[in-house]
């Protein structure tokens, strides 16, 4: 509990991104409880298939996920 878990488009990073993948696919996972930590990974580009920005709402507050020119993501209220 508690584990934070940064996806970077580094290439550096991405070979921790597939070994994340392919553990959350079955591969390496030893029991189910292992199985429940992992994150659940969706690429930007399926939140926001209509630009660079997508809206979301939690408990009645809006927030704004949007991508810069260079790639970073950033979250405002």
């Amino acid at each position: 509990m508690g584990e934070q878990f940064e996806v970077s488009g580094d290439s550096e990073q991405e070979g921790g991104l597939e070994r994340v993948r392919s553990e959350a696919a079955g591969e390496g996972v030893k029991n189910a409880a292992y199985a429940a930590r992992l994150p659940k990974i969706i690429p930007f580009r399926e939140l926001c298939r209509c630009g660079d920005e997508v809206w979301i709402e939690n408990e009645g507050q809006l927030y704004r996920l949007r991508r810069t020119k260079q790639g970073k993501l950033i979250l405002t209220k």
